[in-house]
């Protein structure tokens, strides 16, 4: 017997929270990876992404919605990762990320209120303080799990930033164009409904 995983129903706060949202901006360690990084012996670096939350990326940008990333780490595997997704806006070595996030929304004329910043952990807590919506990671800080407007069911690195581009999706309307743009790419001749 096999159980249907239903669609989240988020309730109408939370949506109108998400509504107004033009740009999404992400943490790395913790987030759009789970906080690991591993060093190999020559001294390269590790990490790993979740494809769900990159094809959650895609999906946002795909609806009109900007997306950066802001961590205080350097990497160039986070600039690789930037450029498959194809994010062209990225600030890394950011200790305080006030500095990046006013060039943003300057740079991209959205007011705080517009945008939404996953974080999950104290670095990030200005930036949720001060954004139209706040979210945090399911492994997040404590102290970023009181002050956020929703913390994700996901870990960070673990899909969580999928769940937040499906929630501004639907917020929006836009959640089930891309499902239906899916959906009619089946064949219907004998295909499993």
């Amino acid at each position: 017997m096999s159980c249907r995983v239903q669609r989240p129903n988020h309730p109408e706060a939370l949506l109108n929270k998400a509504k107004p949202i033009k740009l999404l901006i992400c943490d790395v360690d913790g987030v759009l990876s789970n906080g690991q990084v591993i060093i190999g012996n020559n001294g390269e670096e590790f990490k790993t992404f979740n494809i769900k939350d990159g094809f959650g990326i895609k999906c946002l940008q795909k609806a009109g919605i900007t997306v950066a990333i802001i961590t205080g780490r350097n990497s160039k595997i986070v600039e690789k990762r930037c450029q498959e997704l194809g994010i062209e806006h990225f600030y890394q070595g950011q200790s305080n990320k006030q500095e990046a996030f006013d060039k943003l929304c300057l740079d991209l004329s959205v007011t705080p209120d517009q945008v939404c910043h996953i974080g999950d952990d104290l670095p990030d807590l200005p930036l949720l303080l001060q954004v139209g919506f706040g979210v945090t990671v399911a492994d997040g800080h404590w102290l970023m799990q009181q002050h956020a407007d929703w913390v994700t069911e996901n870990n960070g690195g673990f899909g969580a930033v999928r769940e937040v581009c499906d929630l501004i999706l639907e917020s929006q309307n836009k959640l089930d164009t891309i499902h239906q743009d899916y959906l009619s790419k089946v064949k219907h001749n004998g295909a499993k409904r």
